[in-house]
């Protein structure tokens, strides 16, 4: 069975039932709102753009599955996905659509949507989420397509950082040091006590204040020294003590390898593993992720037991489907299983459907985001002009898939924006495929420059 077909057999018991893929990314601030925040921590983000990842869907739906879409494909676009035999799937896009809204929003608003979904109800048929908030319930009740996945109030329970740090404490996993503060007069304690371990164990880069459901890398405060750890508690505190904090505190371990590896927690309590990917970075900058990942059989063994235990703890909280968790390698070898658990899809599930159809075994893979400052909106067409060769035309090959064009120009406006391109680039070798995101990242670079310069792109 392919990765779908697993997953169908795992959340409804028929690996040939349908799933409607309701592609709703950051969910998670359905999940934060009303939550503690951390001051300065808010830090804004392109909704816009973030709205229309959830074209990423079409790369992963199999045969008769459906894929929600705030708008249609670029047929440009289509065409392309259709000659590599990427979209399996069908597409049905929302009549009414606004930019800030979220992809389960505009299905809501969109009567005749509503409709196509609601035809679609034969029993074998599911709605399956990126991840499950009020609004995706709201969306099943109106379709009368079950989730399938658990409730909202369970996934937004096992998805917080303080839930992630008990449930390595209670299952003896090896954590990073650190500890929670659930209040406000929790911190102060928290924070002066991290610092000086810290600085006890040598780690040497301060800690990190989490809030418990921050969004996507948002949420957190890096803390150098006790000055730093002044002026954050002077911030906090005019809440009162006894207000509600939820917040996470760690040691900040220098030059470790960041991992993130995904399971499947099945309806009856059964843990599969699926896949482990490595973060890339460049002068400190992410690039992606890449895959496979060499890991030594200890490790290895390590992150193992790590799935059964944290698979078993989560369906004991009555949440089943997809987990993605974040871990990290130290430079010694010192494996720390888990960081944060993401009981939901994450950007490594919409890169399953390709891994299987496109990167056969000995090929190297880097997940990429390619940010643009552009001036107007641009087509599919130029984007492949601009890649040329580089751009992937069948299976075994090196060369940049584009899996998701919709975010390049939704932030479109008057004057100058940002675009974003998200793509898989394959290659022999790591560092090839390293190479290869490099040189696509060139070109299309070069693509925007030469408008403003009247050059030839």
């Amino acid at each position: 069975m392919n990765f779908v077909e697993r997953l169908k057999q795992d959340l409804t018991g028929d690996s040939s039932s349908r799933f409607v893929f309701v592609n709703n990314f950051e969910v998670e601030r359905s999940w934060a709102h009303g939550e503690p925040k951390l001051p300065g921590a808010g830090i804004s983000f392109a909704g816009t753009t973030v709205n229309r990842m959830e074209e990423m869907g079409v790369l992963l739906a199999g045969e008769g599955d459906v894929v929600v879409l705030k708008d249609d494909l670029d047929p440009e676009f289509a065409a392309y996905l259709s000659t590599l035999g990427a979209a399996a799937g069908q597409t049905v896009a929302a009549e009414n659509h606004q930019p800030e809204r979220m992809v389960t929003e505009d299905a809501l608003a969109s009567p005749l949507l509503l409709e196509k979904l609601s035809a679609l109800a034969d029993g074998s048929t599911y709605l399956m989420p990126l991840g499950v908030s009020a609004a995706e319930e709201e969306l099943s009740k109106a379709t009368g397509l079950p989730l399938a996945g658990p409730t909202a109030a369970t996934c937004k329970a096992v998805n917080g950082k303080v839930f992630s740090r008990d449930l390595v404490d209670r299952t003896g996993l090896r954590a990073v040091p650190g500890r929670t503060a659930r209040t406000v007069g929790e911190l102060r304690a928290a924070l002066t006590e991290q610092l000086a371990l810290t600085d006890q164990l040598g780690l040497g880069g301060g800690v990190v204040v989490k809030e418990s459901l921050g969004v996507s890398g948002r949420g957190m405060v890096r803390v150098q020294d006790e000055r730093g750890a002044e002026r954050l508690l002077r911030l906090v505190e005019r809440r009162g003590m006894d207000a509600a904090a939820n917040l996470v505190i760690e040691s900040w371990i220098e030059h470790a390898q960041d991992l993130n590896y995904q399971f499947v927690v099945s309806r009856s309590g059964g843990v599969r593993f699926e896949t482990v990917k490595a973060a890339v970075l460049r002068d400190g900058v992410h690039q992606g992720h890449r895959f496979p990942v060499e890991l030594s059989p200890a490790v290895t063994e390590q992150l193992h037991e790590a799935t059964r235990r944290i698979g078993e703890a989560l369906h004991a909280e009555g949440y089943f489907g997809l987990v993605g968790v974040d871990a990290m390698l130290g430079r010694d070898e010192t494996f720390y299983p888990c960081l944060e658990i993401n009981a939901r899809f994450n950007m490594s599930t919409y890169q399953s459907r390709i891994a299987e159809r496109l990167i056969p075994d000995g090929t190297h893979a880097i997940a990429a985001t390619i940010g643009l400052r552009l001036n107007r909106r641009h087509t599919f067409g130029e984007v492949a002009a601009a890649l040329g060769d580089l751009l992937l035309d069948g299976a075994g090959r090196s060369g940049v898939l584009i899996n998701n064009f919709a975010t390049l120009n939704a932030a479109a406006a008057e004057g100058s924006f940002h675009g974003r391109l998200y793509a898989i680039c394959l290659a022999e070798s790591a560092d090839a495929a390293l190479a290869v995101r490099t040189e696509a990242e060139r070109r299309l670079n070069h693509m925007t420059a030469a408008e403003m310069t009247g050059e030839q792109a």
